[in-house]
């Protein structure tokens, strides 16, 4: 079905139901529902058809939603970018994609302005906010028709490119369908029924598969979204009381951030019962604190996922994060905190070596994916083409292990294994070791090139607040715990790691660091 349908549809129901609720502006399905189709006519009236790119560039807000439902309503493609990308890499994205029509917020009509020169002049921007910034804006769209019926489409047409998040050098283009996301959204959530369903925070941004999929899965099972344009720890606080929110989706930067704010123990988060939390690696200290110190009746859940499968593949559910005070129960419960969690029913994962032959449970090797929600394939200059393997298997690049009860560890990517003197060394493993130490707030392990080893190991650490530890104390402290070849060769003190948005480590910008040589006060193994 045509994806706007997920919003057609529980509006045709409960129409005056609460829906969306942005800063001071409040929708119930009806009215959300006849925005949207009133914004489907204004991008008819700009030209806009099936098949054509509709982008938006600016933080989240309503009429973000609004003219993705508006997009995929007349048959169109929707691209949602990433505010923090770099002039380059805008200009690539934009112009890939054949961009028909650009949305974009107050704060970056500057930057798009810039880049105008260089795109197609064809290329209809519309301001989201002052009037008269822009040739068009989109009140504007609004007065031109109202359109009736969503545009029909097959389930292999896409609905959204997605772009990856940018670690690696040049971004890719994710084809995702109507058919991938009427898949994952009804197969996770029940259509809505009138009752209620909580209300969910949404504040991750809506250009990552995880923001685009609240939009869908919310509104479908009636849902509330209290919507927030970025993520600041205070403001989440504050809107988990004021709304009385139950369920958040939070990466790990942010739950960091939310329990070090001083408001943490002064707000009341009673109502929350569902934290789930995603899109890089939860580093183990901070959910170990964070199930502490949260109130005990919320279940915490670790999806897994990716933009290529259209979203969640794996969960670590509320038990596996409940601790019951039984010391043999809890040491299993505490080791499985570490790992993924086990696949969802449509999803099958094997891990493989690199023949491609499947591996015995306990073996490191990359994990391979099989759903019916994978990609339709990447955007390329020379047309779709899709990364399957013979069977429809999705290499993911992600190494880990099944151990025998099913669960996925992750071992790191597949580019950032290290391989010293011809022995594999996950980045995953010695990070976790050194997150252990009370003197680590932060860490990333990278390999970095060594004429006798071919690769040597280097920790890049943020020490924690007062914390005076050494170089070769984190040194021993591994030479304890890990084989001896895994131990860090180079330690190096940095008072911040590179993130992406969603909290993923740029090991490419360390490298590049490395290279550049400006990476100072190592500590080596002796």
């Amino acid at each position: 079905m045509n994806a706007t349908n997920f919003l057609s549809i529980p509006a045709s129901l409960f129409a005056e139901n609460e829906i969306l609720r942005f800063q001071n502006r409040t929708w119930s399905y009806g009215e959300l529902w006849n925005e949207v189709r009133r914004l489907a006519g204004g991008l008819r009236w700009l030209g806009v058809g099936s098949g054509d790119c509709v982008a938006v560039l600016d933080t989240n807000s309503d009429r973000y939603v609004a003219m993705y439902y508006a997009t995929v309503f007349v048959g169109g493609v929707f691209l949602p970018l990433n505010y923090r990308a770099k002039l380059p890499e805008l200009r690539f994205m934009i112009a890939s994609a054949g961009v028909r029509v650009l949305a974009v917020g107050e704060r970056y009509l500057t930057t798009v302005k810039s880049l105008l020169p260089e795109l197609e002049k064809e290329l209809k921007v519309v301001a989201l906010g002052l009037r008269g910034s822009s040739e068009f804006h989109y009140e504007d769209l609004l007065s031109n028709g109202v359109l009736d019926e969503p545009v029909a489409v097959d389930d292999e047409d896409t609905a959204i490119f997605m772009y990856t998040s940018g670690t690696t050098a040049e971004p890719k283009a994710v084809l995702l369908t109507h058919g991938d996301f009427t898949h994952y959204v009804t197969s996770n959530v029940e259509l809505a029924d009138g009752s209620p369903r909580g209300t969910a925070l949404v504040c991750v941004p809506l250009y990552h598969i995880a923001g685009a999929t609240s939009i869908m899965s919310n509104v479908w099972t009636g849902r509330r979204m209290i919507l927030l344009p970025q993520f600041e720890a205070a403001t989440w606080l504050e809107a988990v009381e004021r709304e009385r929110v139950t369920h958040a989706f939070v990466v790990p930067t942010m739950l960091k951030q939310i329990l070090d704010h001083p408001d943490f123990a002064h707000r009341d988060l009673s109502s929350l019962r569902t934290l789930s939390y995603g899109g890089a690696p939860m580093p183990f200290p901070v959910i170990r604190r964070a199930i502490e110190a949260f109130p005990a009746a919320v279940e915490f859940v670790n999806a897994f996922g990716q933009t290529e499968t259209t979203s969640t593949l794996t969960i670590l559910g509320p038990e596996d994060h409940r601790l019951r005070g039984v010391p043999a129960l809890d040491e299993i419960k505490l080791r499985r905190l570490r790992s993924i969690g086990r696949p969802l029913p449509d999803v099958e994962v094997i891990v493989v070596d690199e023949d491609g032959r499947e591996l015995p449970r306990g073996e490191v090797g990359e994990l391979w994916v099989r759903t019916p929600r994978v990609m339709k394939g990447y955007r390329t200059r020379a047309g779709i083409e899709s990364p399957l393997r013979p069977g429809g298997w999705l290499p993911t690049r992600d190494m880990g292990w099944i151990d025998e009860e099913g669960y996925i560890f992750l071992a790191g990517r597949k580019d950032d294994m290290i391989i010293r003197g011809g022995e594999n060394i996950a980045p995953a493993e010695v990070e976790s070791t050194l997150f252990s130490h009370p003197g680590v707030e932060d860490v990333a392990v990278i390999g970095v090139p060594d004429i006798e080893w071919g690769q040597r190991v280097a920790a890049f650490v943020v020490r924690r607040h007062g914390s005076e530890v050494t170089g070769e104390e984190l040194i021993e402290f591994c030479r304890q715990r890990l084989a001896s070849f895994k131990k860090p060769d180079f330690v190096y003190f940095v008072p911040e790691l590179p993130k992406n948005p969603l909290g993923k480590v740029l090991r490419r910008e360390l490298r590049e660091r490395w290279e550049r040589g400006e990476v100072s006060s190592a500590s080596s193994a002796g």
